[in-house]
């Protein structure tokens, strides 16, 4: 142990769509939706995280909320670095020091990212004083924050529904033998939702408006045994103009994301179907695990279960699996090197 390892934090990251975790000395640090607010006239980010998404929707021309994810890569570089160090600054250990540490750190990324993509998370994370940044892909992490040990030979299917992609994964012997990742997510799901009220209830609702409603009573089949209570939307008429409140229940809600869910099931049986025999048998023994926020809706295990014949299992935590198995990693780097991509 060198001189400067004692000035190294390591720090495990999960670069989300929606949310931005952050994991230092095994504790979930930073928790926040990945939202930056930027003043237009100076250019200055105001906000990030929490504070930020407050203020989705409701800004005047001189303050933009920007989402600097799309589909889990970078889309807006300069506000994710900035939003990254914010975060960093904001945890506490790291606060008290006089020196910025330099950090150690795992960022797990989508499987489908291209290298270009790959390179733009690395090199944010060097900006924000990484000396050494480790990419891990977003399904393995799942799959060890699970608890699955991905080291035996052995098939294990992962299903990842994070905010802008979902990772379909069948991992063997520390590899991904076969996967998908495909662009319909949790905010497809809130955009589904805000189309319905639109057509069905001429009820012009925002994001965050459509997000609560997917939280409350979103459900992926009609058939729940115990179903949420009814629960009063408000937005925009969108004939007279006004302000408007109108009931909606689950089963209006199944009936809108049932296009992008039969979409998600369709890559699962996709991938299965170009699993090799030998795993598929695994498989069949061990189930299909689900992580990430979009499988906390309701029934949408019972519904994978139906349309696999496999049994279906949520992570405990799910929001919190990806980043669980970035620390993992982190904490064991030359047990799963092979793994990481350096």
């Amino acid at each position: 142990m060198g001189f400067f390892d004692f000035l190294t934090e390591e720090i495990a990251i999960d670069l989300g769509t929606a949310n931005t975790l952050i994991i230092h000395n095994d504790k979930v640090v930073v928790d926040a939706p990945s939202i930056v607010a930027r003043d237009r006239s100076t250019g200055k980010i105001i906000a990030v995280g929490r504070e930020a998404s407050m203020m989705q929707g409701k800004t005047h021309e001189n303050i933009k909320t920007i989402r600097p994810l799309k589909d889990g890569v970078i889309a807006d570089f300069d506000a994710s670095e900035k939003m990254i160090n914010m975060f960093i600054k904001d945890i506490p250990a790291l606060k008290k020091k006089w020196l910025t540490p330099s950090l150690r750190m795992v960022v797990c990324i989508p499987s489908g990212i291209t290298e270009v993509e790959m390179r733009a998370v690395k090199e944010s994370a060097e900006r924000v004083n990484g000396k050494e940044v480790y990419l891990i892909h977003e399904p393995m992490a799942a799959a060890i924050g699970i608890g699955v040990d991905i080291m035996q030979p052995k098939g294990n299917m992962v299903v990842d529904i994070g905010g802008g992609t979902t990772e379909i994964a069948v991992i063997a012997l520390g590899g991904i033998v076969c996967d998908k990742s495909v662009k319909i997510a949790g905010d497809v799901f809130t955009n589904d939702i805000i189309y319905y009220m639109r057509t069905q209830h001429n009820l012009y609702v925002g994001e965050r408006t459509a997000e609560k409603i997917k939280i409350q009573i979103g459900a992926a089949t009609e058939d729940l045994e115990l179903p949420p209570e009814e629960m009063s939307v408000q937005g925009r008429d969108l004939l007279t103009g006004k302000p408007k409140q109108v009931q909606t229940s689950f089963r209006e809600i199944a009936k809108a994301l049932d296009k992008s869910i039969l979409r998600i099931e369709d890559a699962v049986m996709e991938t299965l179907s170009q699993t090799p025999p030998e795993l598929a048998a695994d498989i069949y023994n061990t189930g299909i695990y689900l992580a990430g926020g979009g499988s906390m809706l309701r029934g949408l295990d019972k519904r994978l279960s139906q349309k696999t014949d496999l049994p279906v299992y949520i992570a405990e935590d799910p929001l919190r699996a990806v980043v669980r198995g970035t620390g993992i990693c982190l904490k064991n780097l030359n047990k799963y090197k092979s793994v990481l991509i350096k």
